[in-house]
């Protein structure tokens, strides 16, 4: 009986002070007529579960988010561009359970030639309806075998840059799962794409394409293996692309995660390049799965372990 008592006590303790930190969470206005005139402003100032809201408006800014469980949301035509905090992107995100939506991330340089949009360093990102433009990385995150990254709606264009060391339009790190969904990624230079260490990718229903100009590698590179569920894509391979001989590439640098699933299935693969590619190389012992693919233009299905089926 006293165990069942504690335990109940312990249950509405823990109720009381979730509560209590509802209670005190604040919204946070940011924009040219408020009293905090940039992001920076607020991030100073955000607690755990504040809400930020940034008015319409160009912002020569970048931010330390140091607080958990926010959301920075832009409420119209917002971009927050060319400066890195850090000298490392223009929102370091090293609070955890953190959602951005509706914002444009332009322009992030470092001396490291690794200047991102975005760099996440908490456990658990959420990303939703975001512009990564012209950035050396769009996102970039650390390892952190806990976290989930969770990219939405989102659009990445003209990112990448290899000096020496190449930036991506994601670089994610080893973290449990990577989830992209209907998003864009559009002339890519140099770089991939989407390159993920994460246990678990799932890219689904996005677009993904080197464009006329675009100079990317890969489209998709799982360079530590890892199991990988590539579902209703567009992908091209465009005609100045860097790297021609794969699209998707699975563990070309080791075999670090273990491959449960290789999943390739309904996506449109064109390659515009004269020369031949592989669609995907797989350099794992997984059986990858192709199924109900569209390819055209000069393409090998697959190398390595794998089956097609209609």
């Amino acid at each position: 009986m006293l165990r069942c008592k504690y335990v109940f006590i312990s249950a509405a303790v823990a109720a009381s002070t979730i509560l209590s930190a509802s209670s005190l969470a604040r919204t946070l206005e940011v924009g040219p007529e408020r009293d905090l005139k940039n992001p920076s402003d607020a991030a100073v100032l955000a607690n755990d579960g504040d809400i930020i809201l940034i008015d319409p408006g160009d912002y020569t800014d970048c931010a330390t988010w140091r607080a958990n469980n926010l959301i920075i949301e832009g409420k119209g035509d917002v971009t927050v561009r060319d400066r890195a905090c850090q000298n490392k992107a223009i929102f370091v995100i090293s609070g955890s359970d953190v959602t951005v939506r509706a914002i444009e991330f332009a322009h992030a340089r470092s001396t490291r030639k690794n200047g991102a949009g975005i760099r996440g360093e908490g456990t658990n990102l959420t990303v939703e309806n975001s512009r990564f433009v012209d950035n050396e990385n769009g996102i970039l995150t650390g390892g952190n075998p806990q976290s989930h990254i969770i990219i939405r709606d989102s659009v990445f264009t003209e990112n990448g840059k290899c000096d020496p060391v190449c930036a991506h339009g994601i670089y994610i790190g080893q973290i449990a799962l990577l989830e992209v969904s209907n998003s864009i990624f559009y002339q890519q230079y140099a770089g991939h794409h989407i390159k993920s260490r994460a246990l678990r990718t799932e890219i689904i229903g996005s677009t993904i394409k080197d464009g006329p100009v675009g100079t990317a590698s890969y489209e998709v590179d799982i360079p530590d293996g890892g199991s990988l569920v590539l579902r209703d894509n567009l992908i091209e391979k465009g005609p100045s692309a860097e790297n021609r001989f794969s699209a998707v590439s699975i563990g070309e640098e080791s075999n670090a995660n273990p491959t449960d699933e290789l999943t390739i299935d309904r996506n449109t693969f064109f390659n515009d390049n004269a020369t031949s590619t592989t669609f995907v190389r797989n350099m794992t012992a997984t059986v990858a799965q192709l199924t109900g693919n569209v390819i055209q233009g000069r393409v090998v299905s697959f190398t390595g372990p794998g089956r097609t089926s209609p």
